[in-house]
């Protein structure tokens, strides 16, 4: 009997490294170092997530953010593929993080990790800022926490009990 070949598993999910930091425990015999990481994973198309991972090599941190990351996914509802419904914002912490819906071509205004969780996400067409603290992790937190309380025309019609002319 001879044995199929596997063939490796296609990525489901796109990923990027939002943050990799180096956590110290000082003990009695000395200090001793770990590796903590942060990874956002998205297909690109309204499924998004956030993990965090702390191992004692960085791979294996990333490995362990990878899977959080896959498991806590959100869908995040878009207009035309492209943006989303309206005007959003996002705390986390001491981060706050503000999402516009933008015109077509207008591209991803945003930068460093929010950009990240934008691009996974697949919105194309968006305007952001950054208030308050700009810790890597909190802002992309909080970008999540805005894309999550987005609701489309037809939520909120169903919502209050009406039909999405009426609106």
């Amino acid at each position: 009997m001879e044995k199929a070949k596997r063939e490796p598993r296609q990525k489901q999910y796109d990923e990027e490294i939002i943050n990799i930091g180096r956590v110290t425990k000082v003990t009695e015999g000395g200090r001793h170092f770990r590796f903590s990481a942060t990874v956002a994973v998205g297909n690109r198309n309204g499924l998004v997530g956030i993990g965090t991972g702390k191992a004692n090599e960085v791979p294996d941190a990333i490995t362990k953010a990878k899977n959080a990351a896959t498991k806590n996914m959100v869908k995040v509802s878009l207009v035309d593929n492209r943006t989303i419904p309206h005007e959003a914002y996002g705390v986390q912490g001491a981060s706050k993080v503000m999402l516009k819906p933008a015109a077509a071509g207008t591209g991803v205004k945003a930068g460093g990790p929010v950009r990240a969780v934008l691009e996974l996400a697949g919105v194309k067409d968006i305007l952001s800022k950054s208030l308050g603290s700009n810790t890597k992790i909190n802002m992309a937190e909080a970008t999540l926490k805005a894309l999550q309380s987005q609701k489309t025309a037809e939520e909120v019609a169903a919502l209050r009990g009406k039909k999405v002319e009426e609106l």
